[in-house]
């Protein structure tokens, strides 16, 4: 696929749901089983809001300060918009994640856990969770190690009173990224649970195989990212 510009990015995004559509029928799943996250991390609003526009209304995050720049304008204009956080979120953020975002995708550590069921109960709001896996058991990557998931899962329920929806990983950029999807998934339903985040720009339509009911995809929609 050709690098998508920014001003062609509705049409690329229709691209994008086609193609997760084919991969559902491949995987003999339901039609419409796979959520596309769309990830607009370092893009303006200027720069989403066509694809908001064309139809798309879940958006994927990295950096709790960056989405405060342009998401409480365009959710106040789009109030059906759901905001999944999908970097590492540190304790002192927690008060404006659980303000801005509707999904977490990121938890990882029981201070983290205690942290945001303490400001979701002051807030009033009910956010929903997702732990992170590092399925690669990669040093400098976040996320709980698979062995340690189940446990920390039972703990994030019973020690910290928080209802986890599913797993989310990010499989080592220089690995096939089929194992580590269905190392995902596997966990998953040892542990019950039914969400599974996975798959990005390049891999995608193989994590919807494995299993994935969301898929992170920035930049295949949106085009290469702008310089810092």
């Amino acid at each position: 696929m050709d690098t998508p510009n920014q001003s062609d990015a509705a049409g690329h995004l229709a691209e994008v749901l086609e193609n997760i559509r084919a991969a559902e029928r491949e995987a003999e799943r339901l039609a419409g089983s796979v959520t596309l996250v769309a990830v607009s991390k370092t893009f303006d609003a200027e720069a989403i809001e066509p694809v908001i526009k064309a139809g798309q209304r879940t958006f994927g995050e990295n950096r709790v300060q960056e989405s405060q720049g342009k998401w409480p304008g365009l959710k106040a204009k789009y109030p059906d918009i759901e905001l999944h956080l999908i970097g590492p979120l540190q304790t002192n953020k927690v008060k404006d994640a659980v303000e801005l975002f509707d999904v977490i995708e990121t938890v990882d550590r029981d201070k983290l856990a205690r942290a945001l069921k303490k400001e979701m109960e002051v807030q009033g709001k009910s956010l929903r969770l997702f732990v992170q896996v590092n399925t690669g058991a990669e040093e400098q990557k976040a996320g709980v190690l698979p062995e340690a998931t189940a446990d920390f899962v039972n703990r994030c329920r019973d020690e910290h009173g928080l209802e986890i929806e599913g797993l989310m990983a990010i499989p080592p950029f220089d690995e096939p990224p089929a194992p580590h999807f269905a190392l995902l998934a596997k966990l998953a339903k040892e542990i019950g649970l039914k969400t599974l985040s996975m798959g990005m720009s390049a891999d995608y339509e193989i994590a919807v195989a494995h299993g994935a009911t969301h898929v992170r995809v920035g930049s295949a929609i949106f085009g290469t990212r702008p310089k810092p």
